[in-house]
C-alpha cells in the first residue's frame, strides 16, 4: 500500500473479512463494535464544514465553501420540500435510499444528509456499475435515488439487456438536462424520474420538478423535465440579458438569479469572480431560464452556451431536444461555432444509435426544417457543422464537456 502523507488511520470498505495490510479494520465491522453514544465537539455553526471546486464545464474551476449552518438549513429545506411531494416522490423514514451521485459532487446533492435526518435505510453501491446497481435495487428494495442522465442511460441499457423491469423506484435527475425521451424510456422500465436543479455554488438544490394530476400526459412530461418549483426558503428572479435589470416577483426570461440561506458567499481568493457572482445582491447562476407566472422554472441554456447568431439568441437545449427525435441520434450536444459574418452559428457533436449508418449536416438540417417552418426555432438555428463521435466528452461527474466539443468544431 502506498504511503499517504498526513493520513493517521486507514479503514477498509469491502465485502468479507479485511485482509488488507496497514488498515485498522473493515468499516461495517468497526461500526458494529462502536459505542452508539458519541459526544460531539461543540463548534461554531458558522465554521466552514465543506469546501470543494466547481466542475469548470464553462470556465476555470473555482472553490466554494459551506458552513455547518448552511448545510443544516439546506437539509431542513430540502426535507420539507420532499415531504410535501406525492408519496411516490417522497423520501421518508420507511424508504430505502441509494445515492448514485458521489459525495464529492456537491455533497451528493445533500440528499445523504436528508436520508440520515429522516432515518431512511441507506445503500451505497461503490462503483457505479449498472449490473451491480440493478442487483442492489432488487435485493434491497431501493425506492429513491438520484443521478445524472449518463448514469440513468447506463442503467436503462443494462436493464434492457437483462429484460428487467423496476417497481416503485423514484429518481431525481440533475447535473444535466433530463430529456422527455429519457424520461419516457425510464418510465417504460418502471423508474419514476423527475428533474432537480442546482449548482455547486447553491449547496446545491434550488428547485425540483412537479407535475399536477389535472395536466394532460404531455403536460406532465414537460413538467417533470423542467427545473420545477423553488424549494422552501428559495427566492428566484431573472436578470435581463442585455441590461442586467432584476425584477423580483415578475415572470420572464433572462439569467436566473437566486437567494437562499445556504448559497456560497464567495469564491475564496477570487474577489472579481465573487463580485460578479453576487452582483446586485443576487447569486447569478449563469443559466438562461424562463419563470412562469406560477413560479415554475425552466432552464433554457447556459449563459455561455447560448448561441447569438445574427442578433438572435439560439438555445442549444432546444436544438438538442429536437435533434434527439431523429431516429439515428442517441446523444447530441450543440455549441456555438465562430462565424465572421454572423458571430456564431450552431455546431453539433453527435453519437449515433447502434446500427445507424450515417448522418451529416445536411441531413440534420433537413430533420430540423419542420421546426423552422413551425416557428419553434429560427433559420439561424440550423447547424453549420456536425461531427459524429463514438462518445461525448464528459467531466468527472458526468456532465458534457462543451469546451472540448468547441475545440473539435473550431475551424
Amino acid at each position: 500500500m502506498l504511503p499517504l502523507d498526513g493520513v493517521d488511520v486507514r479503514i477498509a470498505m469491502m465485502e468479507g473479512p479485511c485482509t488488507m495490510p496497514g488498515v485498522i479494520g473493515e468499516y461495517e465491522t468497526l461500526m458494529a463494535q462502536a459505542n452508539p453514544i458519541y459526544a460531539f465537539e461543540d463548534i461554531d455553526e458558522n465554521a466552514i464544514a465543506t469546501a470543494f471546486h466547481t466542475t469548470g464545464t464553462v470556465g476555470d474551476p473555482k472553490m466554494v465553501a459551506f458552513t455547518h449552518r448552511q448545510i443544516v438549513l439546506h437539509t431542513l429545506g430540502v426535507a420539507a420540500g420532499f415531504a410535501a411531494r406525492p408519496a411516490a416522490e417522497c423520501l421518508r423514514s420507511e424508504d430505502v435510499y441509494m445515492p448514485l451521485t458521489p459525495m464529492f459532487h456537491v455533497h451528493a446533492w445533500g440528499m445523504p444528509y436528508v436520508a440520515t435526518m429522516v432515518g431512511a435505510q441507506q445503500v451505497y453501491p461503490g462503483r457505479y456499475e449498472p449490473d451491480r446497481i440493478i442487483a442492489l435495487q432488487k435485493s434491497e428494495g431501493v425506492g429513491f435515488s438520484h443521478c445524472v442522465p449518463t448514469i440513468l442511460q447506463m442503467i436503462l441499457a443494462a436493464a434492457e439487456a437483462q429484460d428487467v423491469l423496476f417497481e416503485n423506484w423514484a429518481m431525481v435527475i440533475g447535473g444535466a438536462r433530463l430529456s422527455p425521451l429519457l424520461h419516457k424510456a425510464a418510465k417504460a422500465r418502471g423508474i419514476h424520474t423527475f428533474a432537480g436543479y442546482g449548482m455547486s455554488e447553491t449547496c446545491p438544490i434550488i428547485s425540483t420538478a412537479h407535475a399536477l394530476d389535472n395536466q394532460t400526459a404531455d403536460e406532465q412530461v414537460a413538467a417533470r423535465v423542467a427545473a420545477g418549483y423553488p424549494a422552501p426558503l428559495v427566492e428566484t428572479a431573472v436578470a435581463d440579458l442585455e441590461t442586467g435589470e432584476i425584477r423580483p416577483g415578475i415572470p420572464g426570461y433572462g439569467e436566473l438569479v437566486v437567494r437562499a440561506p445556504w448559497l456560497t458567499q464567495s469564491y475564496p481568493n477570487k474577489p472579481e469572480a465573487s463580485e460578479a457572482l453576487w452582483q446586485g445582491g443576487w447569486l447569478h447562476t449563469q443559466d438562461v431560464a424562463t419563470i412562469a407566472p406560477d413560479g415554475r422554472i425552466e432552464i433554457v441554456d447556459r449563459l455561455k452556451d447560448v448561441i447569438k447568431s445574427g442578433g438572435e439568441w439560439v438555445s442549444t437545449g432546444t436544438l438538442e431536444e429536437l435533434s434527439l427525435k431523429h431516429p439515428h441520434v442517441a446523444e447530441v450536444a450543440f455549441v456555438g461555432v465562430p462565424d465572421e459574418k454572423w458571430g456564431e452559428r450552431p455546431g453539433a457533436a453527435i453519437v449515433l444509435k447502434p446500427g445507424a449508418g450515417h448522418l451529416d449536416c445536411a441531413q440534420l438540417q433537413e430533420h430540423l426544417m419542420p421546426s423552422v417552418s413551425a416557428g419553434v426555432i429560427s433559420r439561424y438555428a440550423l447547424p453549420v457543422a456536425v461531427k459524429v463521435v463514438e462518445a461525448l466528452p464528459r467531466t468527472s461527474v458526468g456532465k458534457i464537456d462543451k469546451k472540448a466539443i468547441r475545440s473539435w468544431l473550431a475551424v
